[in-house]
This record gives structure tokens, C-alpha cells and sequence, in this order.
């Protein structure tokens, strides 16, 4: 039974490293069956459809990234710091594991229900974390904005600056990996000269 599982589980990981890549669109089971060196047949035995294999790969991409940042942010401070740490932490998944953020970026194009099962397996972090920025704004710890919208701001600024490979490369950026740590450092000093009170003094 545990090969058996393990077939399923290199299914999703190909699935994940595939869609992420070259798009959900692009990628077809009998590409993925090739990659596998399985026949199609054995694929739809544990996933009866391409549009399963997605859910599969959605749910697992978001558990992993809900671990990663839940991780970081226990061993975080407050106010600031654990905004850093969330930053720190996309930095690191998107420079050790870039198909996780891939596949987020996929989510988000494809639309509803791709889009939807990922924000709704994220909902819960979401939730604390908007708690949080709300509790540290509220103690002037922070500067106030509204939660969520800066939780999308920070998203989609972090996750740009890691995924979009061809804009940065359009505006003369090299993605290698000293860029990234600039990336990280410069995103880090203007989140920081937003969100906290003295940072500009």
C-alpha cells in the first residue's frame, strides 16, 4: 500500500512542478504519464481527471504553505517582526520550493474554482494574520491600513517579486539568487517605512 501511496504522491509532484511551469492549460496527462514513466490509465486509477489532479495539488500546495508561514511566525516577536518573518518566509519557500509560489500564481489566473479552493484552504491564516495586523494597528504598534487589503498588497508584492521572472528580467533585473536577497531587503524597507510608526525618524 505505501508504493501504491507513493505513486499517487509522485503524481501530485510532477502535477505540481508541471502546472506551475507550464501552466495548467499546457500540461496533459499523457505528458505527465511520459514524465512518469507510468501509462495514462495508471493516473486516472488515483485521480479520475486532470481538474482532480488540480484539487490534489491545490490542497497539498496550500497545507505546505500554511506550515511554512504558521512555522515562521512561531518563532516570531510581534508588530514588525513578524510581519518580516512572513516576508522571510515566502523569500525562502519561493527561492527552496519556487513551484509553490508558481502554483499560486497559477490558482489566481485560472479563476474560480481554482482560485477559490486556494483562498479557501489560506481563509483560516488569513484570518489570524488579519487579527493580528488589526490588533498591533489598534495598539500603534504598526500604522493603520486596512488588514486584508495590506495582506494582498504584500502578497502580491512578495509573490511578483519572486515569480515574475520575465518582468524582471523586462525592467533589467537579474533573477539569480544575490537579486533575490536584494528583492527581499528592499521590500523589507519599504514595508517597514509604511507599516512602522518610526521607521522614517
Amino acid at each position: 500500500m505505501l508504493s501504491q501511496r507513493h505513486t499517487a504522491d509522485r503524481i501530485l509532484d510532477a502535477a505540481l512542478v508541471s502546472f506551475a511551469g507550464r501552466g495548467y492549460e499546457a500540461t496533459s496527462l499523457d505528458a505527465l504519464a511520459y514524465e512518469l514513466g507510468l501509462r495514462k490509465q495508471s493516473i486516472l486509477y488515483w485521480f479520475p481527471s486532470k481538474e482532480t489532479i488540480l484539487e490534489g495539488v491545490i490542497d497539498r500546495a496550500a497545507a505546505d504553505l500554511a506550515e511554512a508561514l504558521e512555522s515562521s511566525l512561531e518563532r516570531a516577536g510581534d508588530g514588525w517582526d513578524r510581519v518580516e518573518a512572513v516576508v522571510r518566509s515566502v523569500f525562502r519557500l519561493g527561492a527552496a520550493r519556487p513551484e509553490l509560489l508558481g502554483l499560486v500564481r497559477e490558482a489566481a489566473r485560472l479563476g474560480p474554482p481554482a482560485a477559490t479552493r486556494l483562498l479557501g484552504a489560506l481563509d483560516p491564516l488569513v484570518d489570524r494574520a488579519s487579527a493580528f495586523l488589526r490588533a498591533e494597528m489598534d495598539a500603534g504598534h504598526l500604522r493603520a491600513h486596512e488588514p486584508r487589503l495590506l495582506l494582498l498588497a504584500i502578497y502580491s508584492t512578495v509573490v511578483g517579486m519572486i515569480t515574475e521572472v520575465d518582468v524582471l528580467r523586462a525592467l533589467g533585473v537579474d533573477p539569480d539568487a544575490r537579486s533575490l536577497v536584494r528583492r527581499r531587503q528592499e521590500i523589507l524597507r519599504l514595508l517597514r517605512s509604511a507599516l512602522v510608526p518610526d521607521a522614517g525618524s
